[in-house]
């Protein structure tokens, strides 16, 4: 099973960054080919219609490119002013808008997520986890054709909740993230089409 993770954070130190990188490694532990995407790898403008319209950037052809690729996602959204990012929402605009003319994305921006089944994560200094990230993102991605899992983890108080070596402290913690993967390996393996 091919797994995608990212954050829709680039901040040095970011607390969903850490999150990922630690589900990236309980999906690898579980068997699954897991991708750790750093959305600041990506040259990717603020959207732009007239700006698409010159031409879209070869980083979002790449996006869709590995959006499409894997059956299964874990995103780590954190909170700003009770909602995602920026910088996740410009992301998922992005690579959900079709590039006219092309032979692959052409004929709907729909096809880098139709029957994807993605995993919610978020890490918050506060109390909530950036929960309220996840109740605006969850809708945006049912809109987008994903299957959402139920499960859902907001991981409260990050700012104190990982080890210096990047793990999670909290084996109660560790049981919920770990509970989101193995719910989108699971799902993503049964919904997702055989592979030639």
């Amino acid at each position: 099973m091919k797994l995608l993770v990212f954050a829709g954070s680039t901040r040095t130190g970011s607390y969903n960054r850490q999150l990922a990188r630690v589900a990236a490694d309980m999906g690898e532990f579980r068997g699954a080919q897991v991708t750790l995407l750093e959305l600041s790898s990506l040259n990717i403008p603020l959207y732009n219609a007239d700006l698409e319209a010159q031409g879209t950037p070869p980083d979002v052809i790449r996006l869709k490119a590995l959006m499409h690729a894997h059956p299964g996602w874990v995103i780590c959204s954190p909170e700003y002013n009770g909602g995602m990012t920026a910088l996740l929402k410009n992301t998922l605009d992005w690579a959900s808008s079709p590039i006219k003319g092309h032979p692959e994305w052409g004929s709907s921006g729909i096809k880098p997520f139709a029957g994807k089944v993605v995993g919610l994560l978020s890490a918050s200094p506060g109390a909530l986890g950036g929960l309220r990230s996840l109740a605006q993102l969850a809708p945006v991605l049912c809109n987008l054709q994903c299957w959402v899992a139920p499960r859902q983890h907001a991981l409260g108080h990050a700012d104190r909740a990982f080890s210096e070596h990047g793990t999670l402290l909290s084996e109660a913690a560790h049981a919920a993230v770990q509970g989101v993967v193995d719910q989108v390996l699971l799902a993503a393996g049964r919904l997702s089409p055989p592979q030639p």
